[in-house]
């Protein structure tokens, strides 16, 4: 399976990265490590997951699906088949933010939930602006140089302090950000085309965007809001039910799908992977039969007026 550069970082990646935030949450142990094992059994090698999943969780406190990751690692061997990306900055257990001291107390308790030896990427998860970015940076750099981290990238961070962070980076010689870690999807385009896309690609950076299936919406299971009640992420989806536009895509995607032989989901993922800048979205699965459906986006090839069509039915 080809692999994608994820920027100047020597690190590739499969077009599809799993994403670790259900486990713990909607998939307990056994059942994520059956995901795990069949992606990587797949060709696939990046895991995306963060220091707080799954804080939103009743009685959860942060470092869930890391534990489970490192079991996993453990239990099966394949360390070196695999490519780690987790994240640090948001609230766990009462502490937050990206000064020096957050980010190596917290780096050293992932590698610990983990079980291994260096995060090959290592994320800040959202924008401290009560420290400056160049606190957040040189600390990632004595990470990089002591072999805890291979490369650093950023998750929703203002363009501005994303600007700032990348010229203090090249100013000053420190690790750069090398991908980007955005919302971005079919329905959800508009804010990632205006303010980040143009950065991505100016400065060479790589996006792994999250919510690529809009929250389970671009997969097609929910036609109507009754659908979607009773769903655990069903505030989150009332959205896509305003409007005739959501409809639009989703019969957009129908089409398409149509034509090339190809689920909603699978087309909406394929789209994402056309676009500029896009190294591999992110999916979320909870079960082995979603991961086999999902992982066959990699196989679909849209060609220009599939992409036209599925434009002109998403425009913002």
């Amino acid at each position: 399976m080809d692999k994608r550069p994820l920027g100047r970082s020597g690190l590739h990646t499969a077009p599809l990265v799993l994403g670790g935030n259900v486990f713990g949450w909607t998939a307990d142990e056994a059942t994520s490590f059956a995901i795990l094992d069949r992606f990587v059994d797949l060709g696939f090698n990046t895991i995306d997951t963060a220091n707080s999943y799954s804080t939103w969780v009743p009685g959860h406190v942060g470092g869930e699906s890391e534990a489970i990751i490192g079991k996993w690692l453990r239990k099966s061997g394949k360390r070196d088949r695999v490519q780690i990306a987790t994240k640090v900055g948001m609230p766990v257990q009462g502490e937050s933010g990206l000064n020096r001291t957050q980010i190596e107390r917290h780096v050293d308790k992932s590698l610990e939930r983990l079980q291994t030896d260096r995060i090959d990427l290592y994320q800040t998860h959202k924008d401290d602006p009560e420290t400056p970015v160049a606190e957040t940076l040189e600390t990632l750099e004595r990470l990089v140089k002591a072999g805890k981290v291979r490369a650093i990238g950023a998750s929703q961070y203002p363009p501005a302090r994303l600007e700032e962070s990348i010229a203090t980076s090249e100013k000053k010689g420190l690790a750069r950000y090398e991908t980007l870690q955005p919302e971005y999807n079919l329905y959800d385009r508009a804010n990632f085309e205006r303010e980040y896309q143009p950065v991505a690609l100016e400065h060479g950076l790589t996006v792994i965007p999250f919510f690529g299936l809009a929250k389970g919406f671009l997969s097609g299971k929910y036609r109507k809001p009754t659908d979607i009640e009773g769903r655990p992420r069903a505030a989150g989806l009332k959205k896509y039910f305003d409007g005739e536009r959501g409809m639009r895509i989703l019969a957009a995607l129908d089409a398409v799908g149509a034509r090339v032989n190809a689920t909603p989901a699978q087309v909406s993922l394929a789209w994402l992977m056309a676009q500029p800048s896009i190294a591999a979205p992110i999916v979320s699965v909870t079960s082995v039969k979603q991961l086999e459906e999902i992982a066959q986006a990699a196989r679909v090839k849209l060609d220009s007026a599939a992409l036209a069509e599925l434009d002109r039915a998403s425009a913002p």
